[in-house]
């Protein structure tokens, strides 16, 4: 308990810009001591196999950069009521835009989380996928159409502290678990988006190491590339 509070409280301070990669660390550096603990899974061997394809790179945006996403976001989202319901039930309680144009300070984020999470050339699915998640709200595990998003998803998480879960689809024994604090970035690639699930869990489940990681209000900014 102890130590999962240590990394929450050291990721809520003003950012070190520090991140756990199953193999690196956050913007191409080593992984500072404890990081680690982001990332759980079934067994070494999985975690091992996946490598660079699961990432989270903790306090990737400054609190200034949450404030302007948020100023940005806010006033359309609220205009907006959750549902409860989806197309494709795989999503309680949520509402969920996509923009394409972005004030200059969120445009600088994003062309920072399209750097570090995409190679030099690729093709992006132009909108960014916005999603609000209440805080009864949870995504049930899925896995994004390969019609209209590519080998790579990115993810910021705005407002709450959360957990990503990822299973794999023919193999359930097989899971990795994601701390993903306010304000980090995961990115999602390969086998890792195409072969595992994921979901954000409800509040009530959102256990991680098994300790509890209370679940608020949760807005994800979400970039993805375009399929081959």
């Amino acid at each position: 308990m102890k130590l999962l509070l240590s990394v929450l409280s050291r990721l809520h301070k003003p950012p070190a810009l520090t991140g756990a990669r199953l193999g690196s660390g956050a913007r191409g550096g080593p992984v500072a001591a404890g990081d680690e603990a982001l990332i759980r899974g079934s067994s070494p061997e999985l975690l091992r196999a996946l490598g660079s394809q699961v990432e989270v790179r903790t306090a990737f945006i400054t609190e200034a950069e949450e404030g302007a996403l948020l100023g940005e976001l806010e006033p359309g989202l609220r205009k907006k009521r959750y549902e409860f319901s989806h197309w494709d039930d795989a999503i309680h309680g949520y509402r969920e835009t996509e923009r394409v144009r972005w004030g200059e300070a969120c445009e600088e984020v994003l062309s920072r989380v399209r750097s570090v999470a995409f190679p030099e050339g690729c093709s992006l699915l132009g909108p960014v996928h916005v999603l609000d998640l209440d805080k009864t709200g949870y995504i049930k595990p899925h896995i994004d159409s390969v019609k209209f998003c590519g080998s790579t998803i990115a993810g910021l998480s705005l407002l709450s502290d959360s957990i990503m879960r990822l299973v794999r689809e023919d193999a359930k024994n097989h899971w990795l678990d994601l701390l993903l604090p306010r304000r980090s970035l995961y990115i999602l690639r390969d086998q890792a988006r195409y072969s595992f699930t994921h979901e954000i869990l409800k509040d009530e489940e959102s256990v991680f190491s098994g300790e509890r990681v209370p679940r608020q209000r949760r807005i994800s900014v979400i970039c993805r590339n375009l399929p081959d």
